[in-house]
């Protein structure tokens, strides 16, 4: 790390779930300028998320993304991001049943199989299949582990020192100093 030092505009940033298992040694002033606790989204969040997470997919009209966002409170990005992949595969699997199936019919009536483009059985992600996903959708970040990443929080704050309580006292400003006051 200090080999970095002589360097200019290197930035390092680390991610973890797992403060549990940070070398102390990292936490050392001069190592990291910033250790910042990043809280699960909020509705607002959770919201974007999933537009993002369904920004290329065709989603039905009637499918209210805000309000799968305020049930799935204390849910992280992936595990959202997870819920729209298993609606998007959930509705592609119900397509290709229907492909399968509409072929067989085919077969069975003995008309030639399709080669022309024919319209998808299936065209959007349809709010059965985002209510099927949530059944299995589960949440990564435990309370216990939320409490455990406050709590880190805290101890860092705290023990970050007396920066934030640190006043020079009767002294002047620079301003004053400047002016002669």
């Amino acid at each position: 790390m200090k080999r970095i030092r002589h360097k200019h505009n290197v930035f390092i940033i680390g991610a973890t779930n797992r403060l549990d298992i940070i070398d102390s040694s990292l936490l050392r002033p001069d190592r990291f300028n910033k250790l910042i606790y990043v809280p699960l989204p909020d509705d607002k969040s959770r919201l974007s998320i999933l537009k993002s997470a369904l920004r290329k997919s065709p989603v039905a009209k009637d499918v209210d993304l805000q309000l799968l966002a305020k049930v799935t409170k204390d849910f992280s990005g992936a595990d959202l991001t997870e819920i729209c992949q298993v609606a998007c595969e959930l509705a592609v699997t119900e397509s290709i049943e229907k492909d399968i199936a509409r072929e067989k019919e085919r077969l069975r009536n003995g008309q030639a199989a399709w080669g022309s483009y024919e319209s998808d059985l299936v065209p959007e992600i349809r709010r059965d299949h985002f209510e099927e996903a949530v059944k299995f959708a589960r949440r990564s970040v435990s309370d216990n582990d939320i409490r455990k990443y406050e709590n880190f929080t805290q101890t860092l704050q705290q023990s970050s020192g007396l920066s934030s309580q640190f006043r020079f006292f009767n002294q002047q400003s620079p301003l004053q100093r400047t002016s002669g006051m």
